[in-house]
């Protein structure tokens, strides 16, 4: 079973961990609702940066000079609605899924036979109940919570930038191939370590539980000397799986950043130029700019997600 599963695609196992997402549909549904909110809150900031300065700074428009600043707190308030709905309703159903992975990993081992219990040791079973299920629901949860809200943003951003100016757009996805092949290769990487990384809390819980359960004799044979070496070498090998899972996780995010400066560079140099020319106003050079720099949070949040993806799959 083992083996089949690690043969199975990343598609295949999202697919078969989202079913047990689905008896709370209904609660994932305010989540999706909450994060569309959030998203389109996210859009309408630099999308409202042009007309507010091009109408106030330069037109002198009244009426937006006296409700801009209201419009500005509504805007805010409909963000943290948005935001608190999708955040608490996920983290509900994440909750549920721990507490059904568990039941039912607790039936399926109560009818297992003798055979499976002696060729599996009791830590690995009980780091399979506390540490593998947290993995596997922020999977489940959270990863599909960044998925949604940022993917919208992203589109939304996209989109409205196209809309100003749909040449220097096009420039900027030159970044998207070697992202693309960045994420690829940190995210086999964070599958490998991750996998390893599980072994290794599994031998590290067993050791604690057989010292545990065998400390009388420990201390008549003094074995002291000999488990504090075998939980050392156990620890230390759980530690080094763990950092190169975080050297993975922690390159990972300022390359990708590094390539969306570079994207910005060269947008924020050839709008200057513009603004020279006299070809764009400073409402639509603020507002580009701000819907460019407001795409480096979301997807700093995209790639940084594919290690915990990676942890649950």
């Amino acid at each position: 079973m083992v083996r089949a599963m690690q043969h199975m695609t990343s598609t295949q196992l999202y697919f078969r961990l989202l079913a047990y997402v689905r008896p709370y549909l209904w609660v994932f549904a305010f989540a999706i609702l909450g994060m569309l909110i959030s998203a389109a809150t996210e859009v309408a900031l630099p999308a409202a940066v042009k007309p507010f300065l091009d109408g106030t700074f330069v037109n002198q428009d009244p009426v937006l000079i006296k409700w801009t600043p209201v419009a500005l707190v509504l805007l805010f308030v409909f963000r943290g609605i948005g935001s608190f709905l999708g955040q608490y309703a996920s983290a509900w159903v994440g909750n549920k899924v721990v507490m059904d992975l568990r039941d039912e990993m607790f039936r399926r081992m109560l009818a297992l036979p003798l055979g499976y219990f002696h060729d599996n040791t009791t830590g690995n079973l009980l780091s399979r109940f506390t540490y593998d299920v947290a993995q596997v629901t922020q999977a489940a949860t959270q990863v599909v919570t960044v998925l949604v809200k940022d993917t919208l943003t992203i589109i939304g951003l996209f989109a409205y930038l196209l809309y100003v100016d749909w040449k220097l757009t096009l420039i900027s996805l030159v970044m998207i191939p070697p992202i693309a092949l960045v994420v690829r290769y940190f995210n086999i990487r964070l599958r490998n370590t991750s996998r390893s990384t599980q072994t290794a809390m599994g031998d590290l819980t067993q050791v604690v539980q057989e010292t545990i359960d065998c400390n009388k004799v420990v201390k008549i044979f003094g074995g002291q000397a000999y488990e504090t070496d075998r939980f050392n070498a156990t620890s230390n090998s759980l530690r080094g799986y763990m950092m190169k899972q975080t050297a993975a996780a922690a390159a990972n995010v300022p390359i990708v950043q590094l390539f969306a400066a570079l994207a910005t560079a060269v947008v924020v140099y050839y709008v200057t130029v513009q603004a020279q020319q006299n070809t764009t106003t400073v409402g639509g050079f603020v507002s580009f700019l701000a819907a460019m720099l407001m795409l480096t949070a979301p997807l700093k949040r995209l790639t940084g997600v594919a290690e915990h993806l990676q942890r649950g799959l």
